[in-house]
């Protein structure tokens, strides 16, 4: 388990990849910066393109877990100057 901040949770298990990645891109776009959100998926696919996601739009991945085949992903929305 994880010790971060959650300010918000997405569930996504049982959706298919582009899914989970628009999905949270939606959510975190309703956050403020440096908010946290935790994103439960069950497509293993998700793991590499949220990963992806977060590298090309500077939101920074906190954590990935995995658990029984859920993956869990803590991602920092980013900042604003």
């Amino acid at each position: 388990m994880s010790e971060y901040k959650v300010d918000a949770e997405l569930d996504v298990k049982g959706f298919k990849c582009p899914m989970p990645m628009l999905r949270t891109k939606k959510a975190l776009q309703k956050m403020e910066g440096g908010q946290v959100l935790k994103v439960m998926a069950t497509d293993p696919h998700a793991k590499k393109d949220l990963e992806q996601f977060s590298a090309q739009t500077g939101n920074k991945l906190l954590n990935t877990e995995e658990s029984d085949g859920v993956y869990t992903f803590y991602i920092q929305r980013k900042q604003f100057p």
